[in-house]
């Protein structure tokens, strides 16, 4: 019984960081709505029986994310600078430590989705190689960099840097339009209804849900006031990786993740394979050839093989 609670309180935290445009954090956490899929029809576009329009329907009415597709923080000017912003934070109130979200952890969520078992991980794990192609269509040869600047909050309950504004925000919306699409085509459920907000978020007070009896009831902007423009950096898109929010996480604190992708053939900066932060991309893996000549990537594998993997 107390793994089950605990298991629902890691779940739900997980998804107060979830890229929605507004978030509900009643009993500090983020109830989301049932993706819009239409119900009358079959993936083969044939007219559903009443049955399995019941069981599609219960099986929407539960829907609960516990997956995500995450695009990792690794760029140490980014990282350090929102280590100072919390910093700056705990020295004005330390009971708020509890509520930081841990520098292994930074990303920016594209995407939300529910995988209950193996076989729909590895039909998660299929779209997210069908993805790829996607992404570099979208793209044209060229990276994607996101610009991080300025703080904001989900009703005061998770502060986040944000994503400033430019060129870089249509082919995001894009890409995360297409993951939504393809995701949902494989008969995944994903996503979610509100609008895309990308964010990163570098606090939430469910991680500490003692505060509330401390009198901590919202983040007070005046924690955050000095650095409310700040210029935190840029991040060069170039790993897209599929992530459990239940699942124990890695030692250097980033999530469980069942595989990636790599945005272009190699991390830019490097001949041998390393990305401009200096960190080891993810060696190809696969389950068949195909999957290999597609560039799949398990950061798990990587892991039995005895390599290390770069800090997040």
């Amino acid at each position: 019984m107390e793994m089950s609670e605990e298991l629902e309180a890691n779940t739900m935290d997980s998804l107060v960081d979830m890229p929605f445009a507004t978030i509900d954090v009643k009993d500090d956490c983020g109830i989301i709505d049932v993706p819009q899929i239409n119900l009358e029809r079959s993936e083969g576009n044939e007219w559903l029986s009443k049955d399995q329009i019941k069981k599609r329907k219960k099986k929407h009415k539960d829907y609960q994310p516990n997956y995500f597709l995450s695009i990792p923080i690794t760029n140490k000017e980014v990282t350090r600078g929102i280590k100072i912003l919390q910093n700056a934070i705990i020295q004005q109130d330390k009971r708020l430590s509890k509520a930081m979200t841990n520098d292994g952890s930074f990303h920016v969520t594209l995407l939300v989705m529910q995988l209950l078992n193996d076989d729909e991980i590895n039909i998660g794990i299929d779209a997210l190689l069908e993805l790829k192609p996607c992404i570099e269509e979208i793209l044209q040869g060229k990276y994607l960099t996101l610009p991080f600047q300025g703080i904001d909050t989900f009703e005061n309950q998770v502060g986040f840097v944000k994503l400033a504004e430019g060129d870089h925000i249509n082919p995001l919306l894009e890409i995360a339009e297409a993951a939504k699409r393809t995701f949902q085509e494989k008969g995944i459920l994903a996503g979610d209804s509100r609008s895309f907000k990308p964010h990163l978020t570098f606090m939430k007070l469910s991680k500490a849900p003692w505060l509330r009896k401390k009198g901590v009831q919202k983040i007070d902007p005046k924690l955050y006031e000095k650095f409310i423009s700040h210029r935190f950096g840029e991040e060069m898109v170039h790993r897209i990786d599929l992530c459990s929010m239940t699942k124990k996480k890695q030692s250097n604190g980033y999530y469980h993740c069942e595989s990636s992708i790599v945005i272009g053939e190699r991390a830019p900066g490097r001949k041998d394979g390393t990305s401009a932060m200096g960190q080891l991309c993810c060696v190809p893996f696969s389950r068949d050839e195909e999957k290999i000549s597609k560039f799949l990537y398990s950061p798990e594998e990587l892991q039995q093989g005895n390599t290390q993997l770069a800090e997040w």
